[in-house]
This record gives structure tokens, C-alpha cells and sequence, in this order.
């Protein structure tokens, strides 16, 4: 898996492309971009690897974004103003729409790392696991082992593959929004 902070790092840049979003959103936003990794805690349980509840299981499916989608957009609707320019005037289709892509955008990446056992992206219905055919990043390691000479090359390929395109995205919505 990319880091956990790169998943948020590629939504944001995805984001900026809105104009004054609430707080919540960009709360929300972040949360759905992480939110899949919570399956690391199944390891503790003894919840295997390959498991439909393991790690890039059910958490990573399609079927799990949707319904943390709509989790989000509910509480995102709440939270927005009647009358802002933002999330205000959004349907709550459209904030699903926008929080379930956010956290099957997890998955995604996910699967252009070169290790792991790929991602049930068809969870529960199926948990075969898929990688893309191009995979690019290098994998993270779980835990303490971030902090180690692999870490350091896993950020090293995230920064070329993830950051600096999603810098480039950034800064591009931002020179358009100026217009």
C-alpha cells in the first residue's frame, strides 16, 4: 500500500478543484482516503491476510466505499450551511458520489503497489484479490517498519508517482479557480 498520508495527500489535490468546501468535507474527505487501512487491525484478532475481512479485503471493495460514501456525505450535508456557496448547495447523490470515489480511490492505489496479495475490490460478493497489470509504487511496510531504509524508498517512490502529480493537480486547480 502507498502510505497512509499519500491516499489523503492524492484526494486533496483531487478536491481542489471546489471552491469553499467546509471544514467537514475536507474532515471527511481525508477520513474515506485513510479509512480502508482500519482492516490492519484485524491482524491483532488473528484475521489472516487473504481473509475477506483481512488486510485489502472487504475494506478496499467497491461495496465498502459506497457505503462509507454515504456515511460521509450524510454527515457532510448535515454539517454545510443551508445557504453556503460549498457543500450547501451539493445533493446528497452528489456528495456520495464524490466520498465513495475518495475511498475506492484507496484500493486504487493500492493496487499499483508492487507487493501484497492485490485488493477484493468485489468484496463480499467476491474475494478474489487484483492487482493492475502496471504497478509502480512500492509497497509500505506495516508498522515500525516504516521507519527504515525501505520506508525511506517507499516515500522516495511515492513523492514521483503520487505527490508530485498531485502537486501538479493542485496547482492547476488553483490557477484555473483564479480565472
Amino acid at each position: 500500500m502507498p502510505t497512509i498520508f499519500t491516499h489523503a495527500v492524492a484526494v486533496s489535490a483531487a478536491a481542489q478543484w471546489w471552491r469553499r468546501m467546509p471544514a467537514s468535507f475536507w474532515w471527511w474527505t481525508v477520513i474515506c482516503a485513510m479509512l480502508p487501512d482500519v482492516d490492519v487491525i484485524g491482524f491483532s484478532f488473528g484475521i489472516q491476510y487473504g481473509d475477506m475481512f483481512g488486510h485489502r479485503g472487504f475494506t478496499h471493495s467497491f461495496f465498502f466505499a459506497a457505503l462509507a460514501g454515504i456515511v460521509a456525505a450524510t454527515y457532510t450535508r448535515k454539517a454545510a450551511p443551508p445557504d453556503s456557496l460549498g457543500v450547501g448547495s451539493w445533493s446528497l447523490g452528489v456528495l456520495w458520489v464524490w466520498f465513495a470515489a475518495v475511498t475506492a480511490s484507496h484500493g486504487l492505489l493500492d493496487a499499483l503497489t508492487n507487493g501484497g496479495r492485490g485488493i477484493a475490490f468485489f468484496a463480499p460478493f467476491n474475494n478474489h484479490r487484483y492487482f493492475f497489470p502496471w504497478r509502480p509504487i512500492q509497497v509500505s511496510p506495516i508498522g515500525a517498519g516504516f521507519f527504515s531504509p525501505r520506508g525511506l524508498r517507499v516515500l522516495v517512490s511515492e513523492s514521483v508517482w503520487i505527490w508530485l502529480p498531485s502537486a501538479i493537480i493542485a496547482v492547476s486547480a488553483r490557477i484555473v479557480r483564479r480565472r
